[in-house]
Protein backbone atom coordinates (compact mmCIF):
# COMPACT_ATOMS: atom_id res chain seq x y z
CA UNK A 1 0.00 0.00 0.00
CA UNK A 2 2.81 2.42 0.90
CA UNK A 3 4.42 2.10 -2.54
CA UNK A 4 1.92 4.41 -4.27
CA UNK A 5 0.34 6.07 -1.25
CA UNK A 6 2.48 9.20 -1.53
CA UNK A 7 1.22 9.89 -5.06
CA UNK A 8 -2.37 9.20 -3.98
CA UNK A 9 -2.03 11.82 -1.25
CA UNK A 10 -0.25 14.35 -3.47
CA UNK A 11 -2.91 14.00 -6.15
CA UNK A 12 -5.97 13.97 -3.87
CA UNK A 13 -8.88 15.63 -5.69
CA UNK A 14 -9.52 18.08 -2.85
CA UNK A 15 -7.37 17.17 0.15
CA UNK A 16 -6.48 14.14 2.22
CA UNK A 17 -7.23 13.42 5.86
CA UNK A 18 -5.01 12.05 8.62
CA UNK A 19 -7.19 11.30 11.64
CA UNK A 20 -7.73 9.10 14.66
CA UNK A 21 -7.47 9.16 18.47
CA UNK A 22 -4.45 10.85 20.00
CA UNK A 23 -3.22 7.68 21.70
CA UNK A 24 -4.20 4.05 21.18
CA UNK A 25 -6.98 3.26 23.63
CA UNK A 26 -9.30 0.26 23.98
CA UNK A 27 -9.90 -1.93 20.95
CA UNK A 28 -13.58 -0.95 20.87
CA UNK A 29 -12.81 2.79 20.73
CA UNK A 30 -10.17 2.27 18.06
CA UNK A 31 -12.32 0.07 15.82
CA UNK A 32 -15.36 2.32 16.17
CA UNK A 33 -13.30 5.36 15.19
CA UNK A 34 -11.65 3.63 12.24
CA UNK A 35 -14.97 2.32 10.92
CA UNK A 36 -16.63 5.75 11.15
CA UNK A 37 -13.72 7.51 9.45
CA UNK A 38 -13.41 4.90 6.69
CA UNK A 39 -17.11 5.18 5.81
CA UNK A 40 -17.11 8.99 5.94
CA UNK A 41 -14.00 9.50 3.81
CA UNK A 42 -15.11 6.87 1.29
CA UNK A 43 -18.41 8.69 0.89
CA UNK A 44 -16.67 12.05 0.45
CA UNK A 45 -13.87 10.68 -1.80
CA UNK A 46 -11.15 11.89 0.57
CA UNK A 47 -7.96 9.79 0.76
CA UNK A 48 -7.63 8.77 4.40
CA UNK A 49 -4.79 7.70 6.69
CA UNK A 50 -5.60 6.36 10.16
CA UNK A 51 -3.44 7.87 12.92
CA UNK A 52 -2.83 6.94 16.52
CA UNK A 53 0.20 6.85 18.81
CA UNK A 54 1.47 3.77 20.61
CA UNK A 55 3.33 6.07 22.99
CA UNK A 56 3.24 9.75 23.83
CA UNK A 57 6.64 10.53 25.27
CA UNK A 58 5.99 14.17 26.16
CA UNK A 59 3.00 14.11 28.50
CA UNK A 60 2.57 17.19 30.70
CA UNK A 61 2.41 15.00 33.80
CA UNK A 62 4.37 11.83 34.44
CA UNK A 63 1.12 10.31 35.68
CA UNK A 64 -0.78 10.88 32.41
CA UNK A 65 -1.73 7.94 30.19
CA UNK A 66 0.94 7.57 27.55
CA UNK A 67 -0.25 4.57 25.52
CA UNK A 68 0.04 0.78 25.43
CA UNK A 69 3.62 0.70 24.18
CA UNK A 70 5.21 -0.46 20.95
CA UNK A 71 4.32 -4.17 20.89
CA UNK A 72 0.66 -3.91 21.90
CA UNK A 73 0.18 -0.75 19.89
CA UNK A 74 1.44 -2.31 16.68
CA UNK A 75 -0.86 -5.31 17.15
CA UNK A 76 -3.93 -3.11 17.29
CA UNK A 77 -2.81 -0.88 14.41
CA UNK A 78 -2.18 -4.04 12.35
CA UNK A 79 -5.74 -5.18 13.06
CA UNK A 80 -7.14 -1.83 11.90
CA UNK A 81 -4.95 -1.88 8.81
CA UNK A 82 -6.17 -5.37 7.83
CA UNK A 83 -9.82 -5.12 8.84
CA UNK A 84 -10.48 -1.73 7.23
CA UNK A 85 -7.79 -1.78 4.53
CA UNK A 86 -6.40 1.55 5.69
CA UNK A 87 -2.92 3.06 5.54
CA UNK A 88 -1.53 3.74 9.00
CA UNK A 89 0.50 6.58 10.54
CA UNK A 90 2.16 6.62 13.93
CA UNK A 91 4.91 8.67 15.50
CA UNK A 92 8.32 7.56 16.63
CA UNK A 93 10.53 8.94 19.37
CA UNK A 94 13.72 6.91 19.02
CA UNK A 95 15.51 5.23 16.14
CA UNK A 96 14.91 1.91 17.93
CA UNK A 97 11.16 2.25 17.24
CA UNK A 98 11.53 2.16 13.47
CA UNK A 99 12.06 -1.55 12.75
CA UNK A 100 8.77 -2.55 14.39
CA UNK A 101 6.84 0.45 13.10
CA UNK A 102 7.69 -0.10 9.42
CA UNK A 103 6.27 -3.62 9.60
CA UNK A 104 2.80 -2.07 9.97
CA UNK A 105 2.85 1.64 9.20
CA UNK A 106 2.89 3.40 5.86
CA UNK A 107 3.84 6.80 7.28
CA UNK A 108 6.34 7.55 10.02
CA UNK A 109 5.68 10.76 11.89
CA UNK A 110 8.34 12.87 13.55
CA UNK A 111 6.81 14.66 16.56
CA UNK A 112 7.08 18.44 16.72
CA UNK A 113 9.43 18.42 19.70
CA UNK A 114 11.80 16.12 17.78
CA UNK A 115 11.68 17.86 14.41
CA UNK A 116 15.33 18.96 14.56
CA UNK A 117 16.74 15.58 15.59
CA UNK A 118 19.08 14.76 12.73
CA UNK A 119 19.67 11.06 13.49
CA UNK A 120 15.92 10.43 13.92
CA UNK A 121 15.03 12.18 10.65
CA UNK A 122 17.73 10.34 8.74
CA UNK A 123 16.75 6.96 10.18
CA UNK A 124 13.13 7.61 9.26
CA UNK A 125 14.23 8.47 5.72
CA UNK A 126 16.30 5.30 5.47
CA UNK A 127 13.20 3.24 6.27
CA UNK A 128 11.78 4.06 2.83
CA UNK A 129 8.41 4.99 4.29
CA UNK A 130 6.68 8.34 3.86
CA UNK A 131 7.95 10.71 6.56
CA UNK A 132 5.60 13.31 8.03
CA UNK A 133 7.56 16.00 9.86
CA UNK A 134 5.63 18.07 12.39
CA UNK A 135 6.93 21.64 12.53
CA UNK A 136 8.22 22.36 16.02
CA UNK A 137 6.37 25.05 17.95
CA UNK A 138 9.75 26.79 18.16
CA UNK A 139 10.57 26.66 14.43
CA UNK A 140 9.98 29.10 11.58
CA UNK A 141 8.28 27.64 8.49
CA UNK A 142 11.42 28.15 6.39
CA UNK A 143 13.33 25.93 8.84
CA UNK A 144 11.32 22.97 7.56
CA UNK A 145 13.39 22.90 4.38
CA UNK A 146 16.45 21.92 6.42
CA UNK A 147 14.42 19.31 8.27
CA UNK A 148 13.20 17.82 5.00
CA UNK A 149 16.73 17.74 3.62
CA UNK A 150 17.78 15.49 6.50
CA UNK A 151 15.25 12.96 5.23
CA UNK A 152 15.94 13.40 1.51
CA UNK A 153 19.71 13.08 2.08
CA UNK A 154 18.97 9.34 2.46
CA UNK A 155 17.49 9.16 -1.05
CA UNK A 156 13.91 9.18 0.23
CA UNK A 157 11.92 12.12 -1.18
CA UNK A 158 8.54 11.07 0.26
CA UNK A 159 8.15 13.92 2.73
CA UNK A 160 5.09 15.62 4.19
CA UNK A 161 5.31 18.85 6.22
CA UNK A 162 2.77 19.56 8.96
CA UNK A 163 1.99 22.88 10.64
CA UNK A 164 0.77 22.59 14.24
CA UNK A 165 1.07 26.15 15.52
CA UNK A 166 3.81 28.25 17.06
CA UNK A 167 4.32 29.04 20.74
CA UNK A 168 2.72 32.41 21.52
CA UNK A 169 3.37 33.39 25.10
CA UNK A 170 2.52 30.87 27.78
CA UNK A 171 -0.06 28.10 27.26
CA UNK A 172 -1.11 29.23 23.81
CA UNK A 173 -0.34 28.59 20.15
CA UNK A 174 -0.91 30.68 17.05
CA UNK A 175 -0.97 29.70 13.37
CA UNK A 176 0.76 32.09 10.98
CA UNK A 177 -1.00 31.40 7.70
CA UNK A 178 1.97 32.73 5.75
CA UNK A 179 3.70 29.54 6.83
CA UNK A 180 1.49 27.43 4.57
CA UNK A 181 2.75 29.36 1.56
CA UNK A 182 6.37 29.21 2.70
CA UNK A 183 6.27 25.45 3.27
CA UNK A 184 4.32 24.93 0.03
CA UNK A 185 7.30 26.37 -1.86
CA UNK A 186 9.36 23.32 -0.85
CA UNK A 187 7.22 21.23 -3.22
CA UNK A 188 6.16 18.81 -0.48
CA UNK A 189 2.50 18.33 0.53
CA UNK A 190 1.59 20.65 3.40
CA UNK A 191 -0.75 19.46 6.15
CA UNK A 192 -2.54 21.54 8.75
CA UNK A 193 -2.80 19.90 12.17
CA UNK A 194 -6.10 21.43 13.19
CA UNK A 195 -6.63 20.07 16.68
CA UNK A 196 -3.05 20.36 17.98
CA UNK A 197 -2.92 23.99 16.87
CA UNK A 198 -5.90 24.60 19.17
CA UNK A 199 -4.24 23.08 22.21
CA UNK A 200 -3.40 25.07 25.31
CA UNK A 201 -0.23 23.20 26.24
CA UNK A 202 0.50 22.40 29.89
CA UNK A 203 -2.41 24.56 31.03
CA UNK A 204 -2.56 22.62 34.29
CA UNK A 205 -1.52 19.02 34.87
CA UNK A 206 -2.87 18.25 31.38
CA UNK A 207 -3.15 20.13 28.09
CA UNK A 208 -6.37 21.98 27.37
CA UNK A 209 -7.78 23.13 24.07
CA UNK A 210 -10.47 24.88 22.05
CA UNK A 211 -11.83 22.29 19.59
CA UNK A 212 -14.93 24.41 18.99
CA UNK A 213 -12.75 26.51 16.66
CA UNK A 214 -11.67 23.52 14.57
CA UNK A 215 -14.16 24.08 11.70
CA UNK A 216 -13.24 27.78 11.47
CA UNK A 217 -9.49 27.09 11.39
CA UNK A 218 -9.70 24.14 9.00
CA UNK A 219 -11.79 26.12 6.53
CA UNK A 220 -9.47 29.11 6.73
CA UNK A 221 -6.43 26.90 6.07
CA UNK A 222 -8.06 25.20 3.08
CA UNK A 223 -9.01 28.61 1.70
CA UNK A 224 -5.31 29.50 1.36
CA UNK A 225 -5.06 26.97 -1.47
CA UNK A 226 -1.69 25.86 -0.03
CA UNK A 227 -2.86 23.02 2.23
CA UNK A 228 -3.12 19.52 0.79
CA UNK A 229 -4.07 17.64 3.95
CA UNK A 230 -5.85 18.03 7.26
CA UNK A 231 -4.68 16.32 10.46
CA UNK A 232 -7.42 15.90 13.06
CA UNK A 233 -7.34 13.97 16.31
CA UNK A 234 -10.84 12.69 16.92
CA UNK A 235 -12.70 10.44 19.33
CA UNK A 236 -16.26 9.12 19.78
CA UNK A 237 -16.44 10.83 23.21
CA UNK A 238 -13.56 13.28 23.67
CA UNK A 239 -14.45 14.00 27.29
CA UNK A 240 -13.69 10.34 28.08
CA UNK A 241 -10.48 10.20 26.03
CA UNK A 242 -7.34 9.03 27.82
CA UNK A 243 -5.16 11.69 26.17
CA UNK A 244 -5.79 15.18 24.78
CA UNK A 245 -9.40 15.12 25.91
CA UNK A 246 -9.45 18.92 25.86
CA UNK A 247 -8.52 19.30 22.19
CA UNK A 248 -9.81 16.27 20.27
CA UNK A 249 -12.81 16.76 18.00
CA UNK A 250 -15.91 14.60 18.41
CA UNK A 251 -16.49 12.22 15.49
CA UNK A 252 -19.97 13.58 14.86
CA UNK A 253 -18.55 17.06 14.23
CA UNK A 254 -16.43 15.86 11.31
CA UNK A 255 -18.93 15.37 8.45
CA UNK A 256 -20.17 18.97 8.27
CA UNK A 257 -16.65 20.35 8.66
CA UNK A 258 -15.19 18.18 5.89
CA UNK A 259 -18.07 18.92 3.53
CA UNK A 260 -17.56 22.66 4.00
CA UNK A 261 -13.82 22.26 3.46
CA UNK A 262 -14.45 20.39 0.20
CA UNK A 263 -16.71 23.20 -1.01
CA UNK A 264 -14.07 25.77 -0.15
CA UNK A 265 -11.28 23.80 -1.81
CA UNK A 266 -13.29 23.48 -5.01
CA UNK A 267 -14.15 27.18 -4.97
CA UNK A 268 -10.48 28.10 -4.54
CA UNK A 269 -9.48 25.74 -7.38
CA UNK A 270 -11.98 27.38 -9.71
CA UNK A 271 -11.05 30.94 -8.80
Amino acid sequence: MHNNLYEVLRKAPDFFLIAGPCVIETESVMLKTAEFLKELTSELNIPFVFKSSFLKANRTSGNSYSGPGLEQGMKLLAKIKTEFELPILTDIHETNDIAAVVEICDIIQIPAFLSRQTALLQAAGQSGRIVNIKKGQFMAPEDMLSASEKVTSTGNSKVILTERGTTFGYHNLVVDFRGFGIMHMTGYPVVYDVTHSLQRPSESSVSGGSPEFAPLMAQAAIATGMVKGLFIETHPEPSKALSDAGSMLALDKLPAMLINCIKLRQAVSQA
